[in-house]
């Protein structure tokens, strides 16, 4: 019976060491569930850029019509000065008439006078030139002013805008003819082909054609919709890298809405009344915001 007693022990001694975790075989444990790692974000590809030769960018250089970037206003004012000379000389040769010579000198006089005077410092507040073809081309209270000059050359009726910041010249922009469009062409598909034949292909997008070289960049906009205009942009990116985070931070801030119109829109404010209950409910809120009292019912 002894012997009996100490085998069943022993029996169930084994099974209870053969069940202890630590003596299970490596086979019999589940391993821990892996925790799945989110595959990483595909990084955005770069936007590819479209090279310019340099056929195209000697073509778009162009524009710079004998103006340097980082020019003052008086700089720019006497570059004009030079070139008015220049054309006016011509016209003076032309003719032996001394009151037809007197006319052009003061043609001439006059045609600088308009531009110096054009000059326009945009500080705050608000005028024509906010709801113009040139509205997209510079921000208030950044440092930011522009200079305007009418350019009739080659038969051609054309205006250009100097915009300088912090006193220097960063970027023209030039208001061209829509005579260099059919009329019955008159599209950003037209003008995209025209522009692509001058200066080879572009970064296109939307209305707007943009070339890119290490010195400067080129835009050719299509405001035919707003203003029946077109327009060629050439900046100093580098400048306008700095532009982009001081219009941003001196952008003005969005208006907020009436606290009345607030309180009848806004179903969580105290005092709202019931609109739909309360055919006085707009009389309600406005005395509850202390605009009066209501008008009563009739």
């Amino acid at each position: 019976m002894r012997r009996f007693k100490l085998l069943i022990a022993t029996s169930i001694v084994g099974l209870a060491v053969s069940a202890s975790p630590s003596f299970a075989k490596k086979g019999d444990e589940k391993a821990p569930a892996a925790k799945k790692t989110p595959a990483p974000k595909k990084p955005a590809k770069a936007k590819k850029i479209v090279p310019v030769s340099a056929e195209h960018k000697k073509a778009l250089a162009e524009l710079y019509a004998g103006f340097k970037f980082g020019m003052t206003k008086d700089e720019v004012v006497a570059v004009l000065s030079k070139q008015l000379d220049e054309r006016y000389a011509e016209k003076i040769k032309g003719t032996t008439d001394m009151a037809a010579q007197d006319r052009l000198r003061k043609d001439k006089k006059k045609e600088l006078s308009l531009v110096s005077s054009s000059y326009t410092s945009f500080e705050g507040k608000r005028g024509g030139w906010d709801v113009s073809i040139i509205e997209d081309e510079f921000a208030h209270n950044t440092g930011e002013a522009m200079l305007e000059r009418w350019e009739n050359k080659d038969g051609k009726n054309q205006r250009r805008f100097y915009f300088f910041h912090d006193g220097k010249l960063w970027k023209m922009f030039v208001s061209l003819d829509v005579s260099i469009l059919p009329e019955d062409k008159k599209n950003f598909d037209t003008f995209q082909g025209v522009m692509q034949g001058k200066y080879g292909p572009g970064d296109v997008e939307a209305t707007q054609i943009t070339w890119r070289t290490d010195e400067f960049e080129v835009r050719a906009i299509d405001k035919l919709k707003n203003y029946d205009a077109l327009g060629l942009v050439i900046l100093d990116p580098r400048v306008l890298k700095e532009l982009i985070p001081l219009r941003e931070a001196k952008a003005p801030k969005k208006a907020e809405t009436n606290s009345v119109i607030k309180a009848v829109i806004d179903p969580d404010q105290k005092d709202h009344p019931d609109v739909k209950q309360n055919g006085d409910a707009v009389g309600d809120v406005i005395k509850a915001q202390g605009g009066g009292t209501p008008a009563p019912k009739k």
